[in-house]
């Protein structure tokens, strides 16, 4: 029996996922995010399908990201300590996600191995998002 190969991590804790569209390298991805952290991959991605049922999925730069025929709206990122929720326009959002960004108008939410996943705001933020422009990259 062979052993299942494991996920090549980045020097920052992300799993290395080839680029592609669509669902499948996103699952891949959430697959291959180590501990803890996939748990939050899968809660994640539950919550933004079940928002949003057209919801467009890619894998580029190592990072899955959410979006709508306008563009992306939600990236998520794997650290050593955190996964990383990106809102691509989240100083639009009420309330304002908590970490600020030097890119202009985004924040971001770092959920910890000891948080606890506020599934009922990812949910809100969501909801907010996909109301918003989205951002072409």
């Amino acid at each position: 029996m062979s052993k299942k190969a494991e996920p090549v991590l980045l020097s920052s804790g992300n799993p290395q996922i080839a680029k592609g569209e669509g669902d499948a390298p996103v699952q891949q991805y959430i697959a291959a995010m180590p501990g803890w952290k996939q748990d939050i991959g899968r809660a994640v991605d539950d919550i933004v399908t079940d928002v949003f049922h057209d919801v467009s999925k890619a894998v580029k730069w190592n990072t899955p990201l959410y979006g709508k025929e306008d563009g992306w709206f939600l990236a998520m990122y794997c650290y050593k300590k955190y996964v990383q929720l990106t809102f691509m326009r989240g100083t639009s959002l009420d309330p304002v996600p908590p970490v600020s960004s030097k890119v202009e108008g985004t924040r971001y939410l770092n959920i910890h191995e000891e948080d606890a996943l506020d599934r009922q705001q990812i949910t809100d933020w969501v909801k907010q998002a996909v109301r918003l422009p989205g951002t072409r990259f």
